[in-house]
């Protein structure tokens, strides 16, 4: 009996610390405390300007009606449409890759040089449309010119030859004296284009693209082709084209890649679109976390190689290719219009982008103008879609080291594993003495009440909270009304905490001044 009544005892002991624990769990759930860790010393690297890169490409109205629109007033003299370009000057685009995307795979640069009403009409072969080619290399160079951005060009490695892209390299770059240099001059440009980014072909491993290849196929035809290119100019910097179809084989895709053109390249690209498919908000918000793990995969790749090659210069990734796209095709031009909870996934893209500063050093965001795009134009003017503000509050903001930040946060069941609500990542600006913390609340109904804990050195000021969100995460904005756009209030600060409630669905950047 005696025994019995221990084993009771022992029992509702044990009943006792579970059910503290279950209501410890349940309270931080109604609560819904947190907290975030940050220590400027903890650095992960170097963020890159260039991951605020964008992408466009010959399809639907991204080029033509977007970017380039002579019959529109609001063009300028060259075409350009103004108010196209000040949108883009004011998301503070580092650079801009181009012509392609799948376009590129059947694109001669040849056929866009020169007297416009001499330039060939072509049908492209991989979105069948007719290409009249009036904005070719000089019509994009004079308008990276007027945006203040870096040009990066992807070549045709589809029906494209080596000598192609050899030849693309000296007209832009080569000042004079050559047969292509100077058909640039006689076209008009007597300075070189000094083109610095270049990326060897778009997705060849991808069966549906025009010059689909085999791993081993692609890396010989790349390596020839990059040397080639190297010759021309040693100074470019060539992207080799890693996956962007993760079949199962993807990771001996980037491998192989890697390992022909391993003494050639300076970046390997990664694409990845995140999709709403089933509707699943709790799902999509997590989607961000694939690219993340594609990430730390093809690093792992990247040190393999350079163990293996002796080489002491790094390799980095440019992730070229990213985005929401979940409701239109390419029959419809792809003119994807997006609400709050898309701005969410595309706040968690640079996140992603912030915490792997290290190794991620281009990113581009696919595309710029109504083509999947954070800007859209009509014959009244332009608008801006909910995914413009996270690329502005970013690309405007977001310089210097990123730095670790440790998150303990209420988290939700999802295929298996534990996701965190909050989706954060870290900033540190030495030269203005500020932090800048940028948080994802992925909660869809509940706030969430969080210090900001300093582990090396004290606030000081006022921060700056600027905040991304709407009433519910359907919302869009239209050209009649932007019902999602970027609130900025204030909060004083002092000491190692700052205690800040996140509201439900929102992205919100706080920039925090340091003692």
């Amino acid at each position: 009996m005696k025994t019995n009544a221990m084993i009771r005892q022992i029992i509702l002991y044990f009943f006792i610390i579970l059910s503290g624990s279950v209501i410890k769990n349940d309270l931080l759930a109604q609560n819904n405390n947190a907290r975030i860790k940050i220590d400027i010393e903890r650095q992960i690297g170097d963020i890159d300007k260039m991951i605020y890169g964008n992408f466009t490409e010959h399809l639907g109205r991204c080029i033509y009606g977007g970017i380039y629109d002579p019959g529109s007033p609001f063009a300028n003299k060259d075409g350009f449409r103004v108010d196209v370009i000040e949108a883009t000057k004011k998301l503070n685009v580092s650079n801009v890759r181009w012509p392609g995307g799948n376009f590129v795979s059947s694109y001669h640069w040849e056929d866009g040089i020169g007297p416009k009403n001499k330039r060939p009409v072509r049908i492209n072969l991989s979105w069948v449309k007719k290409e009249d080619n009036s904005f070719g290399t000089d019509e994009f160079i004079n308008w990276c010119k007027e945006v203040k951005t870096e040009p990066y060009i992807c070549v045709n490695m589809g029906t494209g030859t080596m000598e192609e892209a050899c030849n693309w390299v000296e007209y832009c770059n080569v000042d004079s004296g050559t047969y292509y240099s100077d058909l640039r001059i006689k076209n008009g440009f007597r300075s070189p284009h000094n083109v610095k980014y270049w990326a060897l072909g778009n997705e060849k491993d991808c069966d549906w693209h025009i010059g689909y290849k085999y791993p081993d196929d692609y890396g010989k035809f790349a390596l020839e082709t990059a040397k080639m290119m190297k010759a021309i100019d040693k100074n470019i910097k060539l992207v080799a084209g890693g996956s962007a179809n993760y079949r199962g084989d993807w990771i001996d895709w980037n491998r192989t890649v890697l390992k022909y053109l391993g003494k050639y390249v300076d970046y390997i690209a990664l694409h990845n679109y995140s999709r709403n498919k089933n509707d699943d908000y709790y799902e999509f918000m997590a989607s961000t976390d694939f690219a993340e793990k594609v990430i730390r995969v093809t690093e792992g790749i990247i040190k393999e190689e350079l163990i293996k090659l002796n080489r002491k210069n790094p390799i980095y990734i440019a992730f070229d290719e990213y985005n929401v796209w979940s409701r239109t095709t390419v029959n419809e031009d792809l003119e994807e219009i997006y609400n709050l909870e898309d701005a969410l996934v595309i706040s968690s893209y640079l996140n992603v982008f912030i915490r792997n500063a290290h190794i991620v050093k281009i990113a581009n965001l696919a595309q710029l103008v109504n083509v999947l795009a954070p800007i859209c134009t009509s014959e009244k003017g332009i608008w801006y879609q909910t995914i413009f503000y996270p690329l502005e509050l970013f690309a405007n903001n977001c310089f210097g080291k990123s730095i670790e930040t440790f998150v303990d946060c209420p988290t939700y069941k999802l295929n298996g594993s534990q996701v965190p609500y909050l989706d954060v990542s870290g900033v540190y600006n030495k030269a203005k003495n500020e932090i800048i913390v940028n948080v994802v609340n992925r909660h869809k109904d509940k706030p969430i009440i969080t210090d900001i804990i300093s582990q090396h050195g004290s606030f000081k000021g006022n921060a700056i909270i600027k905040e991304v969100n709407g009433d519910n995460i359907k919302e869009t904005n239209s050209p009649d009304k932007q019902l999602i756009d970027i609130e900025t209030k204030q909060k004083s600060v002092s000491g190692d905490k700052l205690s800040y409630s996140f509201p439900p669905h929102s992205f919100t950047m706080i920039t925090i001044p340091l003692d």
